[in-house]
């Protein structure tokens, strides 16, 4: 690839601990002065004067604000909570120009659409993380496993890749990121947000670990009910699950560590407003769009919206 088609700087909206972890890793191989932390409020003086913990190592990314003159990035990566999307599609404007490519690390299947509607989709891909092990208290993210990013257009032909997705794979093998190009990356993003509406709500309303999760039947049949209410829409939007894709993603959901917990259940646990918005919210709103019953996510949605409230 001509060297003015590579991916040189790179801005990242969500210092949390998913975003912390795969910048730690990005700035091994790309200079400082070419990474770009967007922040605003109390975070700016914070992240330049204190730098961020990853693994024990400390980093003092570069850090703009969303005002400041840097020029157009090649690459913007969104890895805020969903309830804090809106702010951040609004604080990137200064870091996106015609050819810059966009990335949304965010669970669900809503905020592309959401990052096109402000940008445009023509350089918006596709993606999420998967296997990614990362905690986050205060600045200090702890991640023992970086996981796999998977992405693309919305179809994929190996051998055919759009000019921004070749764009990005040799920026993450010249980066060390581990990634995924899924033929059907729709597909792909519909399967990781079933297990994440079954899985994560279920979770934070039980108050249950991974562990209890695998064991206790009864929370594996709500589980179940919930993702194959998602099975039941995603033929509406000319998505392909089966119940097979359930058991699937349930076999995957018994390989995570019993002590685990979902970014659901800490949200919970910490008394921080969880992104029910993105799952049960979302399942509700695509039922009522399309006629279909989603009885199981409506009742975990409003047990969640409760529990937020209390």
């Amino acid at each position: 690839m001509e060297n003015g088609n590579r991916i040189e700087t790179v801005a990242l909206v969500g210092l949390g601990a998913i975003g912390s972890s795969y910048l730690a890793r990005i700035s091994e191989k790309i200079p400082m002065g070419h990474i770009r932390v967007i922040a605003s409020g109390e975070r700016v003086q914070r992240y330049r004067s204190n730098g961020v913990f990853v693994n024990g190592e400390k980093y003092f990314f570069p850090v703009y604000e969303p005002e400041d003159e840097t020029g157009a990035a090649d690459l913007i990566i969104f890895a805020v909570k969903y309830n804090n999307l809106k702010q951040a599609i609004a604080d990137a404007k200064n870091q996106i120009g015609p050819n810059t490519i966009i990335m949304s690390l965010l669970n669900g299947i809503t905020s592309e659409r959401e990052i096109s509607e402000v940008y445009g989709a023509k350089h918006t891909l596709l993606s999420t993380v998967i296997k990614i092990t990362a905690t986050r208290r205060g600045d200090s993210t702890v991640s023992s496993k970086l996981g796999v990013i998977q992405f693309g257009e919305a179809r994929n032909k190996e051998g055919e890749y759009s000019e921004d997705v070749k764009r990005v794979k040799e920026f993450f093998d010249y980066s060390g990121i581990s990634y995924e190009i899924h033929e059907d990356m729709k597909r792909t993003l519909w399967k990781k947000f079933m297990l994440n509406v079954g899985m994560n709500q279920t979770s934070a309303v039980l108050r249950f670990p991974y562990g209890l999760m695998q064991k206790i039947e009864p929370a594996r049949a709500i589980m179940i009910a919930a993702m194959e209410e998602v099975v039941s829409l995603a033929a509406f939007e000319e998505v392909r699950l089966t119940s097979d894709d359930v058991k699937d993603v349930m076999a995957r959901m018994d390989g995570f560590p019993p002590d685990g917990k979902t970014s659901m259940l800490q949200d919970v646990e910490s008394l921080r407003p969880t992104e029910v918005g993105m799952l049960g919210d979302a399942v509700v709103a695509l039922g009522r769009i399309h006629g279909v019953p989603v009885p199981v996510n409506e009742t975990l949605s409003r047990l969640i919206h409760a529990i937020e409230e209390s």
